[in-house]
């Protein structure tokens, strides 16, 4: 790698927690094209006419009057309208209250709070990095540090809920919180007065040059902030010398779809199709590229999982279908359902599915839901077990389904997004020490412990750059893994396979540097065992290919 190339652009400081609820969400999300054109009573608050006879609330009046027990109206509400939502599709939903705000600050692009990224270390919060120009990170408080107590709480070694945590450290801006930290290596707590601010939740967890001409960009959702981050981004790497575009939606569940939009519109020439959506109550809506973008001829690679969906998909959807570029990984999510937000008058609100978006060519990628929301969510389980994950032979095609882009290639409709080039996920047999370590969480425990003692040392690399390219797993901290694994319980195989070997190695390198420099010591060293972005890389360097994406 060039090292006046390998400029890193990173954005990658959130709140895991927050960033869990925003991935769960993505598969809720996907708002319509324009926000609705009404006026407040019309289209902010819902309401029945008064000429219509209501048989729920009839009935929700005769138990709340008559039934033997006491019971919550407004509880009793919310379940009936959850059962509701339930039974309509598996993005539909209901909102309480109490729920609605905390769900929708994410996607606006900020929550407030002391602004720290944590993750929970034996029922302890660790921070691992405060947030640049956050109130933890300006009143001094230091990655590796443990709040112990928020005002007079004890929070560490008390089994407390994440959820509850994250409660007392977020609140209104401009309100104040006592928190009481240990730092090793100091006498007694420290204790910091915090005053809550608005935190920024990025988009963007990383924008750095893979090489001279390739930079890579990846989005882990689309929020209201999205699009500025990611033109952000493309401009300071075109600065950098980009010519060809690696863009990872890998695990983004959507969100925003004018966001997608917006992203779009910078990838393809004017007035192609983006997308369009269509309802049985709603006419057709269309969404074309409007302006000159900023890379809209050059090769581009579009990365997706099985866990890319909505608005992840209608990007990798238009890039495909106007024969843009490759899109590369696995069959993506689908769901291409558009939901509509009506706010209630008590603060409430509900997403109703009122469309399907469909891909330039005309597919519909909303995969089957008839058989209930467990089936629909599981579905990732039944890929596994049919092995598709490993093999695209696995998937067989509904041909009534089948569309053809304008130079002819073969796509289908009906599930989910098909890259034109195919990542296995990787056999469980060849893996399945390092699968089983993953899961259980060993290597990010040792590596953050590992970095926790040496902070010091490691500090040494200065900065990310000089992390990724000096830094090794030894031979010595490998064997010190293997004897913490044999401390857990963990039984070892007789021989560790070289390929477990290079997995392990390399992500213990990676959590190191994620917890001593962020992302940007984080993803470069993932990717060099990563399939799916060595193949993008490939496909770029490919002359054959490189030609056919320069010729659309």
């Amino acid at each position: 790698m060039n090292d006046k190339r390998k400029t890193r652009i990173t954005a990658s400081v959130y709140m895991p927690v927050i960033l869990a609820v925003v991935l769960a969400l993505g598969f809720f999300l996907g708002l319509n094209l324009r926000q609705p054109e009404s006026s407040p009573d019309e289209g902010r608050f819902f309401s029945i006419g008064s000429e219509r006879y209501n048989k729920i609330n009839d009935i929700l009046n005769y138990i709340n009057d008559a039934y033997v027990d006491s019971i919550s109206r407004t509880e009793l509400e919310d379940e009936t309208i959850k059962s509701i939502m339930k039974s309509l599709d598996p993005h539909s939903a209901y909102i309480s209250e109490s729920d609605f705000q905390r769900m929708n600050d994410p996607l606006m692009g900020s929550f407030e709070g002391i602004g720290i990224e944590f993750n929970m270390i034996k029922d302890t919060v660790v921070v691992i990095h405060p947030i640049p120009g956050g109130p933890s990170e300006q009143a001094g408080i230091m990655p590796g540090d443990r709040i112990v107590m928020v005002g007079d709480t004890v929070i560490a070694g008390v089994e407390k809920a994440t959820n509850d945590i994250v409660s007392m450290l977020m609140g209104e801006k401009g309100t104040s919180v006592d928190v009481f930290v240990y730092r090793p290596g100091a006498p007694e707590l420290i204790e910091f007065s915090l005053t809550r601010d608005e935190i920024p939740s990025y988009s963007l967890d990383i924008a750095y040059m893979v090489d001279e001409t390739t930079g890579f960009i990846r989005l882990n959702k689309f929020s209201a902030t999205t699009y500025r981050e990611f033109d952000q981004a493309l401009s300071a790497l075109k600065e950098e010398g980009m010519e060809n575009m690696i863009l990872d939606l890998r695990g983004n569940g959507g969100g925003f779809m004018e966001a997608a939009i917006q992203i779009a519109d910078e990838l393809l020439e004017p007035q192609q199709l983006i997308v369009y959506t269509e309802g049985r109550k709603r006419p057709r809506a269309t969404a074309r590229a409007r302006r000159d973008g900023k890379f809209e001829t050059q090769p581009l690679v579009v990365l997706i999982d099985e866990w890319s969906a909505s608005a992840s998909e209608i990007i990798a959807g238009a890039v495909q279908d106007n024969d843009r570029g490759m899109v590369i990984g696995r069959r993506s999510f689908g769901k291409g359902m558009v939901q509509e937000q009506v706010q209630l008058r008590d603060g409430s609100a509900l997403r109703l599915t009122v469309a399907h978006y469909y891909t330039p060519t005309g597919r519909s990628i909303q995969k089957p839901y008839d058989e209930g929301e467990e089936a629909y969510y599981n579905d990732f389980i039944e890929r596994f077990h049919s092995g598709e994950l490993v093999s695209p032979d696995s998937i067989h095609f509904d041909e009534s389904l089948r569309f053809e882009t304008p130079a002819g290639r073969i796509v289908y409709g009906g599930g989910g997004i098909m890259p034109d080039i195919f990542v296995p996920l990787g056999r469980a047999g060849e893996r399945s020490f390092y699968n089983r370590i993953t899961n259980l969480g060993y290597i990010y425990l040792f590596a953050f412990d590992y970095a926790d003692r040496n902070r010091e040392n490691l500090g040494e690399y200065d900065d990310a750059e000089n992390f990724v390219d000096r830094f090794s797993v030894s031979t010595r901290t490998y064997n010190e893994f293997l004897g913490y694994l044999r401390e857990q319980g963990m039984e070892i195989p007789g021989q560790v396979s070289r390929g477990n070997q290079e997995l392990i190695r390399t992500n213990l390198k990676a959590y190191i540097g994620r917890n001593m420099f962020g992302a940007e010591a984080f993803y470069p060293v993932l990717h060099t065992v990563d399939q799916a972005f060595e193949k993008a890389v490939e496909a770029l360097r490919d002359e054959e290919i490189m030609a056919q994406l320069q010729g659309h």
